[in-house]
């Protein structure tokens, strides 16, 4: 993956039957609140700010890929995307990993760098009912092409990961900018007893269905 800033060629990639495709956008923003124990009432849930697109797929087929990208749809606005070449000056994100759809959002867990999330549906229909309605058929962990990356470990932003930093309420803040009260995400873990040693501050979430993990190990910065 390039570095922010430089701009080498890109390999072209025929999008094909991707074109055809529009997809909906799960806007990152992903918070994640900790139990009573680390917080006040406004950190003991965790939550997820996500918008509410209404765009579909015309269902004429195509799967996404590894390496594949894509931009906003200028036809389906707000949160409609599709399927763009590399080089098309449409593309701004390339696909890092491929995952099955979830009507859940908390089970989604993308890799480090990810900066966007993007569910692909494919409709069955014609006219405005391609852009209400859908079947979810897989889903996009997306990173920008340029500029910025808020998904990268530290930067304090996209979903949270190994090397993240976060206040005691377990709120992601972005490490450049982390006081002495800040805490290194170490690991995410089903139980207290999976953190590493070097774990000062086990921080127990509140319940979220399809969330894998349910302990946030927080480290000193």
């Amino acid at each position: 993956m390039s570095q922010p800033g430089s701009t080498p060629p890109r390999p072209r990639r025929g999008a094909g039957c991707l074109q055809s495709l529009l997809v909906l956008a799960v806007i990152l923003g992903l918070g994640y609140g900790a139990s009573k124990v680390f917080g006040d009432k406004d950190s003991s849930s965790s939550s997820s700010a996500s918008s509410s697109p209404s765009s579909a797929s015309d269902g004429k087929g195509g799967s996404w890929e590894v390496g594949d990208c894509g931009g906003p749809d200028p036809e389906n606005k707000p949160d409609g995307y599709r399927a763009f070449d590399c080089d098309d000056a449409g593309a701004t994100f390339e696909a890092l990993e491929i995952k099955s759809a979830s009507i859940m959002p908390n089970a989604i867990q993308c890799p480090a760098g990810t900066d966007l999330i993007i569910q692909v549906s494919r409709a069955f229909g014609s006219g405005d009912n391609k852009k209400s309605s859908g079947i979810p058929t897989n889903t996009v962990c997306g990173r920008n092409l340029t500029g910025d990356h808020p998904g990268d470990a530290g930067a304090g932003g996209g979903q949270l990961v190994k090397g993240d930093c976060i206040t005691s309420t377990a709120k992601e803040i972005a490490c450049a900018s982390a006081g002495p009260d800040a805490f290194k995400v170490l690991d995410l873990v089903k139980e207290k007893e999976e953190c590493p040693a070097a774990t000062t501050e086990p921080m127990q979430l509140m319940m979220a269905m399809g969330r894998p993990y349910n302990v946030i190990c927080g480290g000193k910065v």
